[in-house]
């Protein structure tokens, strides 16, 4: 009897192990004993899946790190960017359909403070010459960006003097 009872706690130990592996091996601190709710496991999943999904459009960005900056570069191609066809391109690989231009996308998604941006987040800035919205970004965490702009093509931007001064509002297309 005993010998079952040590298979069976073993059995469930696995079975834990494997779950925990095939969701990706999240774990958290403990929470609060309240059952959780079907919204809740909603929230949950969706949180998981837009960190993942933000890691992805990141991650592609990156793969074209160097490619050079052309204003009014085309749509759909890889050889160039500027900095719209860059997000409409990256998030576009992932189902997130965005407009064109860098003002356009600014309208697009809900709006985000400063103080709540994620990883995935549309940063948008003003350029000099231009009026209203000219310049999108993607926010990489830790106070960096993914664009593209002049020499060296698409970059990791540090969201410095230079930026923040420039910086006009950012938005959420994640879900």
């Amino acid at each position: 009897m005993k010998l079952h009872h040590k298979w069976s706690k073993r059995l469930a130990i696995l079975t834990i192990g494997a779950t925990v592996a095939i969701s990706g091996g999240v774990i958290s601190s403990p929470q609060p004993t309240q059952a959780a709710t079907n919204n809740d496991t909603a929230t949950i999943d969706a949180t998981i899946t837009s960190t993942s999904k933000a890691d992805s459009i990141i991650a592609l960005g990156k793969r074209y790190l160097g490619t050079p900056y052309k204003f009014g570069a085309a749509v759909g191609q890889t050889k160039n960017f500027d900095c719209s066809t860059l997000t409409k391109y990256i998030f576009g690989k992932y189902g997130i359909t965005l407009p064109r231009t860098a003002a356009q996308q600014s309208k697009v998604g809900s709006f985000v403070s400063k103080s709540n941006w994620k990883k995935g987040d549309l940063l948008f800035f003003s350029v000099p010459g231009r009026s209203g919205v000219g310049h999108v970004g993607v926010y990489l965490g830790n106070n960096k960006m993914l664009n593209t702009y002049g020499a060296g093509g698409v970059k990791i931007s540090t969201i410095n003097s230079y930026w923040n001064s420039h910086y006009m509002t950012a938005r959420r297309v994640i879900k």
